[in-house]
């Protein structure tokens, strides 16, 4: 199993490739960033967001442009975002990103792609939401005007919501393919688009999603004639590390509407390996209930205390 980290971008660039460096050198396999301009009205919603402040507000920092600087001051992990919304930037344009962090990074990246959801990012930047089957048809689209970019010297598509002439793409990524990572747990269209044009996919997964969404992806495998096993499976969950059985039990008697780690590391030693046993090939550990003096402490006392345990 490989192990992501995911650094909030509400932290200062300093911050971030503080944390950025203390993951890597304590041996976590990816670093993952969000791609948002900023939280939701009502924020996110985890607790996260200080009182009194009106959460749009707050700092939020690029995912692309912060790709590119760890790209090359990070130099041994996997990068992608966690993920990028298909809706902020035609897929041609977002090829020739990639294909420039991927040079950057000495083939590094992992294309992070999703339909898109956050609603008041559009309106507040006049940027169009349309409806869910649009930004649905807008991702499968976009995921073949990336792919053929990659693949061929010159790209025409005549499609709906995008259209090419001719499109070159020069240089292309480092790396042959260029991984394409499927972000969200959409049955009927989202998974779907991911068995037809993705390398990896993700989902913030308990063991037991994370159990059926294999399944369901090995189903639509066999259905469209794909070897299961040439997708990746990941899943995001909070991480609560604890150092007492006392303090496990009390944050473990709480819910905050996400799928969690929570225990000592003994604890989450079996933790962990649930979800190793339940198909999982990475799992990626968010940084947005860490401050950035605890996060590099946190990531470290992660993969010595829990990883090393395995």
């Amino acid at each position: 199993m490989r192990f992501g980290f995911w650094p909030s971008t509400a932290h200062t660039w300093e911050e971030t490739l503080a944390v950025g460096r203390a993951a890597e050198a304590s041996g976590w396999d990816g670093l993952w960033l969000p791609d948002h301009f900023m939280p939701p009205e009502g924020g996110y919603g985890d607790g996260t967001e200080p009182p009194g402040v009106e959460p749009e507000l707050l700092p939020t920092q690029e995912c692309w442009t912060m790709l590119a600087g760890l790209a090359a001051a990070v130099p041994r992990v996997r990068l992608g975002a966690m993920v990028t919304g298909n809706t902020y930037r035609h897929p041609a344009v977002l090829a020739k990103q990639a294909a420039t962090v991927d040079q950057i990074s000495g083939g590094r990246l992992v294309l992070g792609l999703g339909a898109g959801w956050q609603e008041n990012e559009h309106r507040r930047y006049g940027i169009a939401f349309g409806t869910v089957r649009d930004r649905a048809d807008m991702l499968d689209e976009a995921c073949a005007v990336i792919t053929g970019l990659f693949a061929n010297e010159r790209t025409d598509f005549q499609g709906t919501h995008y259209r090419l002439e001719g499109a070159p793409l020069v240089p292309k990524p480092v790396q042959d393919p260029l991984p394409i990572m499927i972000g969200g747990r959409g049955e009927r269209r989202t998974i779907p688009t991911m068995v037809r044009w993705g390398h990896e996919w993700n989902g913030w997964c308990t063991v037991a999603d994370m159990g059926y969404f294999n399944a369901l992806i090995d189903r639509l495998c066999d259905a469209a004639g794909r070897d299961p096993a040439t997708i990746a499976r990941s899943t995001a969950v909070i991480l609560q590390l604890c150092d007492s059985e006392a303090q496990a039990a009390r944050l473990q008697s709480r819910s905050i509407g996400r799928p969690v780690l929570v225990g000592t590391p003994a604890q989450l030693v079996e933790q962990v390996a649930a979800y190793v046993s339940a198909g999982t090939d990475e799992l990626i550990i968010p940084g947005f209930n860490m401050s950035p003096q605890q996060a590099p402490e946190i990531a470290e006392r992660f993969m010595t205390e829990v990883v090393a345990a395995l």
